[in-house]
């Protein structure tokens, strides 16, 4: 992902394109072969420090890099941009440089829905607490849960594939679009600036949008952003439901912390989840890009403003390199984080009982018990048991309910027992774990 947003590789795209027109203008009469072989020749030769050097003293990076290009070329320099303002240049090879990114971002959402199907597997049927409103609520398994992130990023694959599949670029129309200065070199020549564009466009391997103005449409880099922030908030969502999960009280979930690491300069026994944060930061960082994208495509005034230049230059790699480095941290979280056996039966032994009382009170009804008063018999116990929790003592909440009259005229001991097993209380969680793995499975192939 650096590679293709570094400096140099943009130059050798600018290059690329230069070339393209080079050989659609030879193929229609313009230029000479020898002239767009001594382009070919050297359309690899960045010199970095010699386009800065021009830069220095002309303040325009396109057209310091055309001089460069241009004192390699002692045959083809003179040819160089012929009819092509700098977007024609700039903003198809920018295209090209956003669907190799968003490629590289799709390949490595591959391998993180990879590694989620294999611990949706493992996980499917492995039951913990669920909490809702951060409270025990009732009894999930771990695979059903991470079936609901491996959903979201299923989601974010198809909208990004859906992004990088429309991605255009300018095209070939010259200063405000209309391809004025193409049709005046083609003026006397069978060949249009239609054909023309077309040509260089197949060279490209990429398609042009039907209308331009100076620049493509500035909407294409708010859609790629907003592509790549739905992949931030589902990943942001990840992470912090892992900080929860690793915190001491609930203590259920870890994250990959090695040997030697250090988690705090001050406090020695620290585990801070560098791993979960480093990822909220980051995502909390893509999120807010769109909006700049959204801006450069709203105020991009009549043919072209200049406005959105110096921005662009930092948005749309910044987007790229933060969404690679999420997804390097989730597949090292995904891969190597443990689940603390001990710590989620505690939770389900704790708060479990509370959930697993829905049922016994359905029996309790089916039985020929009022289902009002035993709601309100089995709250009352609740709440007796919530104040035992609360000082430190176990769930007594299984004997007060075999204890309870109304109760034992309607079950017996062992089926108060058996309906209180909260570790079977998990619907068709685990089918509808294995159903998301397969599907994913099918849709990537695995």
């Amino acid at each position: 992902m650096r590679l293709i947003w570094s400096e140099t590789y943009k130059r050798k795209l600018w290059r690329r394109v230069w070339l393209a027109l080079a050989e659609a203008e030879q193929a229609a009469g313009l230029v000479m072969p020898e002239q767009v072989e001594d382009l070919r020749a050297h359309v690899n030769d960045i010199n970095i420090d010699r386009a800065l050097e021009i830069e220095s003293s002309i303040h325009h990076d396109l057209m310091a890099e055309l001089k460069t290009y241009a004192e390699q070329c002692p045959l083809g320099g003179g040819i160089i941009h012929l009819g092509a303002t700098s977007m024609d240049i700039e903003d198809n090879a920018e295209a090209l440089r956003i669907r190799e990114g968003l490629h590289l971002i799709l390949e490595e959402m591959k391998q993180v829905l990879q590694l989620l199907v294999c611990r949706i597997y493992e996980q499917a049927e492995h039951v913990c607490m669920a909490f809702t409103h951060l409270q025990p609520a009732e009894p999930t398994t771990i695979g059903y849960r991470l079936a609901g992130y491996a959903q979201d990023l299923l989601a974010d694959f198809e909208a990004i594939t859906r992004i990088k599949t429309g991605i255009r670029g300018k095209g070939f129309k010259g200063a405000v679009g209309t391809s004025a200065s193409y049709s005046q070199l083609l003026k006397t020549n069978a060949s249009s600036p239609d054909a023309l564009e077309q040509q260089i466009m197949k060279s490209l391997d990429l398609e042009a949008f039907t209308i331009a103005t100076q620049t493509y449409p500035r909407r294409q880099d708010w859609e790629v952003l907003n592509g790549l922030a739905g992949l931030a908030m589902s990943i942001y969502r990840i992470a912090f439901d892992l900080r929860i999960l690793q915190s001491p009280p609930f203590g259920e979930w870890s994250e990959p912390f090695g040997a030697s690491q250090v988690g705090s300069s001050a406090m020695p026994f620290k585990r801070n989840p560098i791993n979960a944060e480093n990822m909220n930061s980051l995502a909390r960082y893509l999120a807010a890009l769109p909006h700049i994208a959204w801006d450069n495509a709203a105020h991009n005034l009549l043919e072209r403003t200049l406005d959105d230049s110096a921005n662009r230059r930092i948005i749309i790699p910044e987007a790229f390199l933060a969404a690679s480095e999420l997804l390097i941290r989730l597949k090292r979280i995904v891969k190597d984080s443990s689940f603390n056996e001990q710590a989620i039966k505690h939770n389900l032994e704790t708060y479990g009982l509370f959930a697993a009382t829905e049922r016994l009170l359905m029996e309790a009804t089916r039985r020929g018990g009022n289902r009002q008063e035993l709601h309100e018999l089995i709250r009352k116990h609740c709440l007796t048991a919530w104040n035992f929790i609360k000082n430190g003592s176990s769930n007594p909440l299984a004997e007060l309910l075999r204890n309870d009259e109304v109760i034992a005229k309607l079950l017996s001991d062992n089926e108060i027992g058996e309906l209180l097993q909260a570790t079977t209380y998990v619907g068709d969680a685990p089918k509808r774990a294995y159903e998301m793995a397969k599907q994913i499975e099918n849709r990537l192939k695995f």
